[in-house]
């Protein structure tokens, strides 16, 4: 592993464990709140990608809010995810390959003060890809991979439960081996908060 792979995973590391640690501090703070191994939310995900499609169901745990940030509040959550990729691979048997992802990722999310039903988000994770993800025109080298993400959404319902967004996922191994294609998939996301 080289050293730039090293530091990427260093800080990915140091920021899950601070989002953690402020969970695990604010939790206790809060007025009857849920054992911390329960999720706040459930959420179901569809994407597409040049030679792909996927499919994912996913946990999350908030971290409570960090109010104040640039014309609006922050907050954020830890996601875990587990999901199921199809790409076509033309061959001559016009077959297709499935791949099973696992991922973890703490997000950041931006509501603006006037306007608090709608938020932007980004996130940095990890995932495993097994077995190895392959398409026509790509080959990934490691089962271990990043993705990160950048969305957009809206915030349902009176009570404001549920969440519908667009998000734009980049998978890759950041340099970690090669060949290191990556994989942009588009994604609509349907979430329901407890």
């Amino acid at each position: 592993m080289n050293r730039d792979a090293r530091r990427i995973l260093v800080a990915i590391g140091m920021a899950g464990m601070t989002m953690v640690a402020t969970l695990t501090a604010n939790a206790q703070a809060l007025p009857e709140r849920r054992p911390l191994w329960v999720p706040d939310h459930v959420f179901a995900q569809i994407g597409t990608a040049e030679d792909a499609r996927m499919a994912a169901v996913g946990v999350g745990w908030e971290v409570p809010a960090l109010r104040g940030f640039v014309f609006g509040n922050s907050s954020g959550y830890v996601e875990a995810s587990i999901g199921r990729w199809v790409a076509d691979i033309s061959d001559g048997s016009r077959s297709s390959a499935w791949v099973t992802q696992v991922g973890i990722t703490p997000v950041l999310r931006w509501h603006p003060f006037n306007d608090p039903w709608w938020f932007t988000e980004a996130g940095i994770g990890v995932n495993v890809l097994a077995p190895l993800y392959r398409s026509s025109d790509k080959r990934f080298s490691t089962a271990f991979n990043f993705g990160d993400h950048v969305g957009i959404g809206v915030q349902l319902g009176e009570d404001h439960r549920q969440e519908l967004s667009l998000r734009l996922q980049h998978f890759s191994n950041a340099g970690i081996k090669d060949p290191n294609p990556g994989e942009n998939f588009l994604q609509l996301r349907y979430t329901v908060r407890r």
